[in-house]
């Protein structure tokens, strides 16, 4: 069931100051993104003194506000192309923290020509803001930004309805505009949605509930971010021990002075052998059993080391290097998992494809698929079909054009050990690239 919340939101216990949350925003062009994550940052003290004497003295220049207002824009509108045209065009990277917790936000592009960057920035996150001008409502960039987040099985979805200044703080225009995200979120199964209204210019519920809005019982956009549990903090029913393998530690260069000295050392580094990597998911610990894909050979942890110091366990997301007790054929692109954990391999893949590149994707192209840290190549079969944004109904297709959201099937010329990506983010997608120039040509996950 979707759940269209307007009061206050299912938390997470124990949720504290070193916490880190990742989130997205996208909306459509001139919906006020911009000037809402400028906002945020200014209202929360997250911008430092010199940028606000910046960012005022060129918004007095411009005469925003008859020289007495401040462009919000401009706090996170960084390239000279996007001041100039009062877009956002690449996703911005911001770094701020409240005595909550600690964020890490992507200001991701509105216009349709750069949906595929938003891809890149809700990837990764643990909730996307999506906003909506209140006097437009719901648009047809509105919905293919929610369909990339339901595609991407992001944990939480906000949908800020902006404007409401604009609209006299009316009550029954946002239930309105309420009532059109309910039946968007309902088509694309998306669950755990918040709707509140925002007013980015004025601050109304962006920071601090706004007395504008009495009607309102919801928390405020900032409050709602410091109380909803991070991907990492919700219990899943997958936690099983996955790492893509990157790279194959052997001594090389000879010993240093201080181990040729020491026999007992010397001999130790000889025998070293560690494959290196970063824990997609789950835990490991010195004597756990795992497995090696695609041999299928177990054995066990001799050691796990983590920038240079042995401990004794490791968790997603660390980087590290794992010794094995036994000799194992393995290199990069390999997979160290849990024993008996492990997919079997799988040599097709029935796949949800987000379309990046401006060249269709037809059946019979010639791809690679590149899962983790193992790019195989691919064929692509057949095209099943393609999301109507209208609608919101599979219909069928025979290409996929920038920006399509689709259903195809792929050969592969080699297993690759995905799952769900329901279950799992990392083990469940992957990426479709041209193997003449390496451009990625669309991103995939396998559905549950």
């Amino acid at each position: 069931m979707t759940d269209v919340s307007t009061s206050a939101p299912r938390v997470a216990t124990g949720v504290g100051g070193s916490t880190l949350f990742r989130f997205a925003t996208a909306g459509s062009v001139d919906d006020g993104k911009s000037t809402l994550v400028g906002r945020l940052l200014h209202d929360s003290k997250a911008i430092l003194a010199d940028q606000l004497e910046q960012v005022a003295r060129t918004s007095s220049e411009r005469g925003f506000g008859q020289g007495t207002g401040f462009d919000f824009a401009l706090l996170t509108d960084g390239l000279r192309a996007e001041r100039e045209q009062g877009i956002t065009i690449d996703v911005a990277y911001r770094y701020f923290s409240t005595g909550v917790r600690s964020f890490i936000l992507a200001d991701c592009p509105g216009h349709v020509q750069y949906t595929r960057n938003m891809v890149t920035g809700a990837t990764t996150a643990d909730a996307v803001v999506v906003l909506i001008d209140g006097r437009k409502g719901v648009l047809e960039q509105t919905r293919r930004h929610l369909a990339v987040v339901a595609l991407l099985r992001v944990p939480h979805v906000i949908v800020a309805v902006n404007k409401i200044d604009l609209l006299g703080y009316d009550e029954q225009v946002f239930a309105d505009v309420s009532g059109q995200v309910r039946e968007v979120a309902a088509g694309l199964g998306l669950v755990d949605v918040h709707v509140l209204p925002v007013s980015a210019l004025e601050g109304d519920n962006v920071v601090d509930r706004s007395p504008n809005t009495p009607w309102y019982d919801g928390p405020a956009l900032l409050e709602l971010l410091e109380a909803l549990p991070a991907h990492d903090e919700l219990e899943t029913e997958f936690d099983a021990f996955r790492l893509p393998v990157q790279l194959v530690i052997r001594p090389q260069g000879g010993l240093t002075p201080e181990l040729s000295a020491d026999p007992e050392a010397s001999e130790s580094f000889r025998d070293y052998r560690a494959f290196a990597g970063r824990v997609a998911s789950g835990r490991v610990r010195v004597g756990d059993r795992v497995a090696v894909f695609p041999s299928g050979i177990e054995t066990t942890v001799a050691g796990i080391d983590v920038a240079g110091t042995s401990v004794d366990e490791a968790s997603a997301p660390q980087s590290i290097s794992l010794r094995l007790a036994d000799e194992v054929d393995a290199a990069r692109g390999a997979v160290i998992g849990g024993a008996g954990t492990l997919p079997a391999g799988r040599r097709e893949i029935d796949a949800e494809l987000f379309q990046l590149d401006g060249r269709p994707l037809t059946a019979g192209a010639r791809v690679l698929v590149k899962h983790g840290t193992h790019t195989v190549q691919a064929i692509v079969a057949s095209i099943d079909s393609r999301r109507d944004l209208d609608t919101l109904a599979d219909e069928p297709a025979t290409l996929l054009e920038t920006n399509d959201i689709g259903r195809a099937t792929l050969k592969l010329a080699a297993d690759l050990p995905l799952e769900p990506y329901e279950a799992n983010r990392h083990a469940g997608s992957f990426l479709v690239i041209h193997p003449a120039d390496g451009a990625t040509l669309a991103a995939g996950i396998t559905p549950g």
